[in-house]
């Protein structure tokens, strides 16, 4: 194939833009000299470790880095005073229970899976927490991280080396050399970039050159889906072989298309990252694998790394654990959405997502939230021109999850149920294959409690609403039919603050599971019929043309069972 490229040319290029990546993306006021000393002297007791874990050169690169960012020591200090704790969650009564008194006093819900919920809260209210919630949940939660301060200070950039919290068994924490972070796959100085997170600024950079090296071979074309709230691009990279040019005019139709999207929530630094990971490794295994090949013939692959970029960069400049977009609200004091309440599928104005002040704020109608209006119409326009989505994967982190719609309601049930789950425990295995890594599967609609086959209890009081989804949207209005959000490492020994040694094996997993997916919608062109009898929902007739809605599907079943012998 005539665009196919050499490694060598293009490592040169990317050695030249890794050369002169930006150490300092943004350009913020120099701190005041008091600002520096008392940054200095805070940092050098933050870091002041009973063990050597950093040198003295990353630690003045990291003062250097707050040097220009001043508004980042200020929230480290606030840090200082949090911790992370983790409730075991067994029964409906607990979830119910704190769920209310998160609500009550506007705690940060950090994770929830169905068997526990990680919070973070200041130590001076967790009295008061304990005061309100049932005696029986106050022997069921442990500290996962009790010195913040300390664990958002190592994730920006300097030249640690590998370093990692780990507990004792006593619950202590301390900052300690070890070996269990895998080591990085070595193939060329283009890795280099994946060493460590990237700013705003450098992921544009880096997305540019990319679009300028292969645009000309029809490979990767650099398009924007949108802008953000304070005027952001939110570019996007579409990564496919072109039809062939031997097609007579005119008989061309758009290709089938995959979405794939990260950094809805700022802080979930491993999402924009494993995004770009996975694009770039479908860029250069072109000319290595066969499979990729054959995948990127078939369809088109939509990466967008950042989807909330003004939430990302504030997460840069000024508070580390920033989760929503930047939006003004009607409260002053409590900007941003949660772009992941704010999408308009069964968006539920009377739940505690329409609190400003909350985490998991939607906004006050769908679509509020500029960034989530801007992809929707952006897809809609694609499917105007003909264009198909067939799967979509929303990446956050953490927990290590493959979650499938509907988040909105356990009480129904999607009427591709089957093919989901089949699809989801696939991409679990390969990712588990890559690196060892466990990752579950459930309903997106599951809160901290296992739900069961019940009504009443699918229909409980959950940690977090789950009205407004992404992956609910594209499912249900677009008719992508594999759609999912995958929850990324780790299952709560970092959390949102994972070590920049994880981007690589993080994204090979990523990866895998999505060469599985290719290859499995290349067995049916993600066109498989709904089995409407299943489910009280009833997709668009738009997407479910009368011939596919009378599909025999004890015919299509027996067919998926023949492709994935073996697949266990």
């Amino acid at each position: 194939m005539g665009f196919f490229f050499r490694r060598s040319s293009i490592l040169g290029l990317l050695l030249l833009f890794l050369i002169c990546l930006p150490s300092n993306a943004t350009s913020l006021p120099q701190a005041t000299p008091s600002q520096r000393h008392n940054g200095h002297s805070y940092m050098n007791r933050l870091l002041n470790f009973p063990f050597t874990w950093t040198s003295k050169k990353s630690r003045k690169n990291l003062n250097q880095w707050l040097d220009t960012h001043p508004k980042l020591l200020r929230n480290l200090q606030r840090y200082e005073n949090e911790v992370v704790i983790r409730f075991n969650v067994s029964t409906s009564a607990h979830e119910a229970a704190l769920r209310k008194a998160i609500d009550q006093m506007l705690i940060d819900v950090w994770d929830f899976t169905d068997n526990y919920t990680d919070i973070r809260i200041e130590a001076r209210r967790i009295r008061p927490l304990m005061g309100i919630l049932p005696p029986s949940l106050h022997d069921n939660h442990f500290v996962l991280i009790p010195d913040l301060a300390r664990a958002v200070a190592a994730t920006y950039p300097s030249d640690a080396p590998s370093h990692s919290i780990v507990q004792s068994s006593s619950n202590d924490w301390g900052i300690t050399p070890t070996n269990d972070i895998p080591a990085p796959k070595k193939r060329g100085v283009d890795d280099i970039f994946f060493h460590d997170y990237q700013p705003l600024s450098v992921i544009n950079t880096w997305m540019k050159l990319l679009d300028s090296m292969f645009r000309g071979r029809g490979l990767v074309r650099m398009v924007i889906i949108g802008k953000s709230y304070e005027g952001r691009d939110i570019p996007a990279l579409r990564v496919g072989i072109p039809t062939s040019s031997a097609m007579p005019a005119g008989s061309k139709s758009p290709k089938d298309t995959i979405l794939i999207t990260g950094g809805m929530h700022g802080r979930e630094w491993i999402s924009p990252a494993t995004v770009n990971y996975v694009a770039w490794s479908f860029i250069r295994s072109i000319d290595e694998d066969p499979m990729i090949v054959k995948i990127l013939e078939h369809f088109d692959i939509v990466f967008v790394p950042v989807l909330n970029p003004d939430g990302y960069e504030y997460t840069w400049d000024v508070d580390r654990l920033w989760r929503k977009s930047r939006q003004r609200t009607k409260m002053q004091y409590c900007p941003g959405f949660d772009l992941d309440h704010a999408f308009g599928y069964r968006w539920d104005a009377t739940q505690h997502q329409t609190e400003p002040c909350s985490e998991s704020f939607g906004g006050y109608q769908p679509f509020e939230a500029v960034e989530a209006a801007q992809l929707a119409d952006w897809a809609k326009n694609e499917t105007d021109k003909g264009v198909k989505f067939v799967a979509y994967l929303d990446l956050h982190s953490y927990s290590q999850q493959v979650l499938y719609p509907y988040a909105y309601s356990c009480a129904v049930r999607p009427p591709n149920l089957e093919n989901l789950q089949e699809v989801a425990m696939n991409l679990a295995k390969h990712m588990r294959l890559s690196n060892g890594e466990v990752y579950t599967t459930t309903s997106a609609c599951e809160g901290a409690v296992a739900s069961a086959d019940n009504v009443a209890n699918a229909e409980r009081m959950r940690v977090e609403a789950g009205g407004g989804s992404a992956i609910d949207y594209i499912f249900h209005e677009l008719g992508a039919r594999y759609s999912y959000q995958i929850k990324l490492r780790d299952t709560g020994s970092y959390g949102f603050l994972l070590p920049s040694e994880y981007i690589i094996p993080t994204g090979e997993e990523l990866y895998q599971a999505m060469k599985y997916l290719g290859d499995y919608l290349l067995g049916n062109n993600g066109h498989e019929s709904w089995d409407d009898s299943r489910s009280g929902e009833n997709p668009s007739k738009k997407n479910t043309p009368a011939a596919e809605e009378n599909e025999d599907i004890t015919e299509l079943r027996r067919r998926r069972r023949r492709r994935c012998i073996g697949c266990t």
